[in-house]
């Protein structure tokens, strides 16, 4: 179990398949949001107008709720039940992305970004704490690969689903996608009439520890994303960089002092925990900024189409449906270990390959063997990584542990997006450049074969029964 229980009789195999399900279509929505997006920036920014700070902020406020607000959302869901705060997420999630279809102007549309990262903070953490309540052991492991696969799936069929609505209608129709994937989240939840019960119903939430958080965050990317239209020399970069560190600083400060912390650092002196989410700092802010960066390479420099630039990447699709799950029962068999090593490598050397490409690019030879390289690293990444979060912190902080690690990769990708946005600009801040592309790919290659060396040197694999 995890930290709440199954009201009633323990799920039978049915309900248990239908809560997988769930799970799967409500964090899938968060999940192509978070990719989705990437293909639709330049047609947004022709129809509503902006720069690449523009587009950098479309994707970053939907990032900087969601990982600042996915601790809380794991504590609310330890806290008053699973079902119930994943349903509100799932619901939430479904309404802000139709005030994201309908939003005038490109600032109203970012702050509705911002409202669907907080429903994507209800949703995620409590989706993966869906499954570790409904199974446990090895079938644990196999669920949470499956999970893996579809999630991994839903990330890159959405910009294939997304690039072919933009060119048939418009950017805005991959916010309406989501609406009946909600509703029907919503009717399997009800159907199989799970109910779970949170088993600290008196506890706090950090109100205190949560606005540090999101303030540190916004301030710290808000510097590193104006920083090529205002200059180091504008008061308002190194200010707001500044401070937000501070924030970030006094953040960590709270949470070791007040007793009830959204991010319990007692977590943090288990080895496989600790490491494991350093590891997914890196490899899942590499993931990130690859994702932002080739999509628009593709739509442009290399002239693609929306729905070409979507179709491009889908052999990522093929590979992690057919290896997620094989590989999170490995890792479960022979230890994570191995896998979190050479997953990063494999994947950081193939985002180096993409150096290389030139703007006539030639998609069989120089685009499809970096990107077949690329998924066979992330398949045998993704789901031992999951796995070893779960397994270490242990049944009773699954809803919090899975927050963290969540709350790692948005805040991962939210920051290297930001950051990398700096050497991407090359001086002209409306648009990508082929040298910006070229110096983000190398930045990001390395960042994610150093997820591989932190988990090759730091991961111990637990102790099999004798």
């Amino acid at each position: 179990m995890s930290a709440e229980t199954i009201a009633g009789a323990p799920p039978d195999a049915r309900i248990a398949r239908l809560g997988l399900i769930a799970a799967i279509l409500g964090s899938a929505m968060a999940f192509v949001d978070g990719t989705v997006v990437n293909v639709a920036l330049p047609a947004i920014q022709r129809d509503l107008g902006g720069g690449l700070a523009t587009q950098q902020w479309v994707v970053d406020a939907y990032l900087l709720t969601l990982g600042s607000l996915i601790l809380v959302g794991g504590s609310l869901a330890d806290i008053y039940g699973t079902v119930r705060v994943f349903s509100l997420g799932v619901a939430g999630f479904g309404l802000a992305s139709v005030l994201c279809a309908v939003a005038p102007d490109a600032n109203t549309l970012i702050v509705f970004r911002g409202l669907q990262g907080v429903a994507g903070a209800l949703l995620t953490p409590a989706s993966l704490a869906l499954i570790t309540t409904l199974y446990s052991g090895a079938e644990r492991g196999a669920a949470i690969g499956t999970w893996t696969a579809w999630s991994g799936i839903s990330t890159v069929v959405g910009p294939l689903l997304g690039g072919w609505l933009i060119d048939a209608w418009s950017w805005r129709a991959i916010f309406l996608i989501n609406v009946p994937v909600a509703i029907a989240t919503l009717v399997i939840l009800r159907s199989c009439g799970l109910q779970t019960k949170g088993s600290e119903q008196h506890a706090r939430i950090d109100v205190v520890g949560a606005a540090l958080g999101a303030f540190g965050l916004g301030a710290l990317v808000f510097g590193f994303i104006e920083q090529p239209r205002l200059g180091w020399a504008n008061a308002a970069i190194p200010g707001t960089i500044a401070g937000g560190a501070a924030l970030l600083v006094a953040f960590v400060v709270w949470e070791a002092r007040t007793p009830h912390a959204m991010l319990p650092l007692r977590l943090f002196r288990l080895r496989n925990f600790s490491v494991t989410n350093l590891e997914t700092l890196l490899v899942y802010g590499g993931l990130s900024s690859w994702g932002f960066f080739l999509v628009l390479f593709l739509q442009e420099i290399a002239g693609y189409t929306p729905f070409r630039a979507g179709l491009a990447t889908l052999p990522v699709t093929i590979v992690m449906f057919l290896f997620s799950r094989y590989a999170g029962r490995l890792s479960a068999h022979y230890g994570p270990r191995l896998f979190m090593a050479i997953g990063p490598l494999v994947a950081g050397v193939s985002v180096l390959a993409l150096e290389r490409l030139p703007a006539h690019l030639g998609y069989w030879t120089d685009l499809l063997p970096p990107l077949l390289g690329f998924s066979a690293g992330l398949a045998l990444t993704v789901a031992p990584l999951t796995t070893t979060i779960m397994s270490d912190a242990g049944p009773s902080d699954a809803g919090i542990a899975s927050g963290v690690n969540n709350a790692v990769a948005r805040v991962a990708g939210l920051v290297s997006v930001a950051v990398l946005g700096i050497a991407a600009a090359s001086g002209a801040s409306d648009h990508l450049t082929m040298h910006g592309f070229r110096t983000a790919m190398v930045i990001t290659g390395l960042m994610i074969a150093a997820g591989g060396a932190v988990g090759g040197v730091g991961i111990r694999n637990p102790s099999r029964p004798t």
